[in-house]
């Protein structure tokens, strides 16, 4: 299976792609973003970030911090119990217990923060940054994380919703025909348990302020039914988020194992730093990571493409933004200073 990225397949499926969003009413633009805004200010999400975007950019429009204002951003996910990607409402281990990844990374003092496996707290983003600020630490991890987040006034709080809770119990009864948990006889396997067997889903904001300043954060619940402690891509600098303010930011969603084998976010500022932009930059690391995955007969189909899917966001300290994924058509997010919208992003394989 061919590699090669078609410029032209890709513009021709964005069309159709954003055809159907704008009849199903989302409004969606059909080219990367490179056009001047409001003072060159960029918010870049994915794609269930566009209330981040708008938020985010409506700080920086105050002169805020961008990365007061990406966290701001994603708090609104984070607290939307219909995520179940990211906080209050993700999904739970293979416990039933909800774990919660997240970092942030300040572009101007090249600092960063982040807690992994954090049981009990809504809005792990916020912590992440006291363990910048607070701490002489870069990651603290489990009941460590709780107990430096209570220390700083964060409360208690049930992170498992019903709907989680239910579709949790769906999995767990349906698990195996050899264990001892059943579901109800009157209950069929539903369709909506269909798309949540095993999924990574995950919020990335990063933002350029009007002074060229950068910043990110990266938030989730992380893979669905993982085995408790798990720890993914989003807290790990390098891997799910990363940020040189000289250069510009990336971040990723999706199987976060294979960020953290490959740096992904790393490599793909590296990238923007030799001149690439930032849909190339993603492209690159795509193609990368599929030559890895060719090593793993675990992680590929048999047609040799990966199992798993992949996303990645990036913006440079021009302003250029771009977002590629494994399979598409797919979209993020991406607010430009003048436009909030939905864009499509490139991608390796046709779905």
């Amino acid at each position: 299976m061919s590699l090669t990225h078609s410029r032209r397949d890709f513009l021709r499926t964005g069309a159709a792609f954003g055809a159907a969003a704008l009849a199903g009413g989302r409004e969606l633009i059909g080219a990367p973003g490179q056009a001047p805004g409001t003072a060159g200010m960029r918010v870049v999400s994915s794609g269930n970030g566009l209330r981040a975007t708008d938020k985010a950019m409506e700080m920086l429009r105050t002169g805020a911090d961008p990365l007061d204002a990406v966290i701001a951003g994603v708090n609104i996910v984070e607290n939307d119990p219909e995520d179940m990607s990211v906080g209050y409402g993700g999904l739970p281990n293979e416990d039933g217990v909800v774990e919660l990844d997240a970092s942030v990374m300040h572009g101007p003092t090249h600092s960063s923060g982040a807690v992994a496996a954090i049981q009990d707290i809504k809005n792990p983003s916020q912590v992440a940054r006291l363990v910048m600020e607070r701490s002489n630490h870069c990651l603290i991890v489990g009941e460590g994380a709780l107990r430096f987040a209570l220390a700083h006034g964060f409360k208690k709080e049930v992170l498992l919703t019903d709907k989680a809770r239910e579709l949790w119990l769906q999995w767990r009864e349906n698990l195996s025909e050899r264990d001892n948990w059943l579901p109800p006889q009157s209950k069929k396997f539903p369709g909506e348990l269909q798309a949540y067997v095993m999924t990574y889903g995950t919020i990335n904001c990063i933002a350029l302020d009007a002074k060229g300043d950068l910043s990110g954060v990266t938030t989730t619940s992380g893979l669905s039914w993982k085995i408790a402690g798990r720890v993914g891509d989003s807290p790990i600098i390098g891997a799910g988020l990363y940020v040189d303010n000289a250069i510009g930011a990336a971040g990723s969603t999706g199987f976060g194992e294979a960020n953290i084998q490959t740096l992904a976010s790393y490599q793909i500022v590296q990238f923007l730093g030799q001149g690439m932009s930032p849909e190339q930059a993603c492209l690159k690391m795509l193609e990368r990571l599929a030559d890895k995955v060719k090593l793993n007969p675990r992680l590929r189909r048999p047609d040799g493409r990966p199992n798993f899917g992949m996303n990645y966001y990036a913006l440079n300290r021009k302003g250029e933004f771009g977002s590629a994924s494994f399979t598409g058509p797919t979209q993020y997010a991406a607010h430009d200073g003048t436009k909030n919208a939905l864009r499509p992003a490139a991608y390796l394989y046709k779905s």
